[in-house]
């Protein structure tokens, strides 16, 4: 037995077998407040109320249109709590009492594809628009919004996936992670049915324009897109007045897209305030969106 054997062999022990990099195909979920989660951890059913320690999520810090581009985070195990109330300062996430559809939408995708393993990124904002006109204080998704200081909701939404894909062991095991761009989830468009028809009229372009820029970040050109159509708020008169030229607008987007589909089930949806639905309505809304993602996948 040579002296070089017995060293390979010691060195073989020592550091085990070349590490392999894990595959984590990643979803990204985008939008307003519904994208947010206004549903109620103490209402969720025992099943659901479990973390899921094998599907990471990297929850960027929303910021306000002219504050330093933030996306700050941290990933960890979904569990409940990244609804609307989360923050992160990027060394500890913060989970509130609410809680959106990455609960369902991930089991959902799980259980269908149990082989792979997923991951997501979450990065909305309440009341935000994608056109600049609708911005108000909430904040605007349009690339080139200057409003103040020259940084958007797109900026925001940059620096989350940045921040996400620079940790390269989002999983903690000590090997390296490898992450796969697989979909688009985006619920969206309240705000600019809100404000005047022109501004709703340019819904279709603005989707279009904004979901393609969101593929390229991503570095996939047809990656599937799933939209969640608004509903009509429980309010009378609704908050939102041309909420109809906005629907028309995300069925013709997810109709002229081969790899986009549209996701209709808010309309029977039960209301916890004016604007936001019930904790059942984010329970089945995370389905949905899971399913229609799953057809996408399947047809291409």
């Amino acid at each position: 037995m040579t002296a070089r054997f017995v060293l390979t062999v010691l060195s073989l022990l020592i550091v085990g077998r070349p590490a392999t990099a894990t595959d984590y195909y990643v979803y990204y979920l985008g939008g307003q407040s519904n994208m947010d989660g206004y549903g109620y951890v103490d209402q969720l059913p025992e099943d659901l109320a479990t973390p899921l320690a094998d599907v990471p999520i990297f929850h960027g810090n929303t910021s306000k249109d002219g504050a330093p581009t933030d996306g700050k985070g941290l990933w960890e195990p979904l569990r409940p709590g990244h609804g609307v109330g989360f923050n992160s300062d990027g060394k500890a996430n913060v989970c509130s009492k609410r809680f959106g559809v990455e609960l369902t939408f991930a089991r959902t995708i799980r259980s269908a594809t149990p082989n792979r393993n997923i991951a997501i990124i979450k990065y909305s904002r309440g009341g935000t628009s994608i056109d600049e006109a609708a911005a108000g204080d909430f904040g605007c998704w349009e690339p080139d919004f200057q409003g103040n200081n020259g940084v958007n909701q797109y900026d925001h939404f940059l620096a989350t996936i940045r921040n996400a894909w620079a940790d390269s062991d989002i999983d903690d095991d000590g090997t390296p992670d490898r992450l796969i761009p697989a979909g688009i989830v985006w619920m969206q468009g309240e705000s600019d049915a809100h404000h005047t028809p022109e501004i709703a009229s340019r819904y279709q372009s603005n989707l279009r324009r904004l979901m393609d820029l969101i593929r390229a970040a991503l570095r996939v050109d047809d990656l599937p897109v799933v939209i969640g159509q608004i509903s009509y708020a429980k309010k009378n008169p609704p908050s939102w007045k041309h909420g109809e030229i906005v629907r028309a607008a995300q069925q013709t987007y997810a109709e002229s897209d081969i790899n986009a589909a549209l996701v209709t089930s808010t309309d029977n949806y039960g209301y916890s305030d004016p604007w936001h639905y019930d904790s059942a309505g984010y329970i089945d809304l995370g389905r949905q969106f899971a399913k229609a993602t799953l057809n996408l996948e399947a047809a291409h």
